[in-house]
């Protein structure tokens, strides 16, 4: 007589288990496609220098270099020519003086990517410790073009054109000078900001700004 009560709970629980399953099973609810998401705004980079206004106001001059060359950003960067802003300051403190502007620049909206800086004299620190890391890391970051970027006056041929050019005017040679700045004067695709003493400066033959 003992089995009988056994045996409804022996049912129960052999059901149990395949009722439960079976009720808590749900359809998966279908996730929503993601749809086409706006598009990330173009970073500023290279193409930074189509823009600027400036330019526009030199029309003689950029249809005269236009005349058979290629269209879209290497044509215009190769036409725009650069609002330069000098920032007096002596060689000791003209590296804060760049600071400040780069500053500055992000403030207003700059995009980081958007900004070279090149010293005359003694390399920025962040370079200076960049580089022992060695330069294949260091240029690599020059590439990827998603930070400010500093570099001196030796490697600074190796730069490649940002929309802003800073020059920290911090020491070295009138030769250092001298070819830095005529340099930086290419590689800014619209503004070129030179911190430096402004009689030293101008006193560099070809430097003058």
């Amino acid at each position: 007589m003992p089995l009988i009560p056994e045996e409804p709970q022996i049912h129960e629980s052999a059901q149990g288990p395949r009722a439960t399953p079976a009720s808590g099973r749900t359809a998966p609810t279908p996730r929503p496609v993601p749809g086409p998401r706006p598009a990330a705004p173009p970073r500023p980079g290279r193409p930074g220098p189509l823009r600027p206004a400036p330019p526009v106001q030199r029309t003689p001059r950029d249809t005269a270099t236009v005349k058979p060359g290629p269209t879209g950003p290497a044509a215009a960067a190769a036409t725009a020519t650069p609002q330069i802003q000098l920032i007096p300051a002596s060689a000791e403190g003209a590296l804060d003086a760049a600071e400040e502007a780069v500053d500055l620049l992000l403030e207003s909206g700059r995009a980081p990517g958007d900004v070279l800086v090149i010293t005359t004299g003694e390399p920025h620190p962040w370079a200076a410790h960049e580089l022992t890391f060695g330069e294949a890391a260091y240029w690599a970051q020059h590439d990827a073009g998603d930070d400010v970027f500093y570099t001196d006056a030796a490697l600074a041929p190796r730069a490649a054109s940002r929309p802003v050019v800073v020059v920290a005017v911090n020491g070295g040679s009138d030769a250092a000078v001298s070819t830095t700045l005529p340099l930086a004067h290419t590689r800014a695709g619209a503004l070129l900001i030179v911190c430096g003493d402004p009689q030293q400066i101008n006193s560099v033959p070809g430097a003058g700004v």
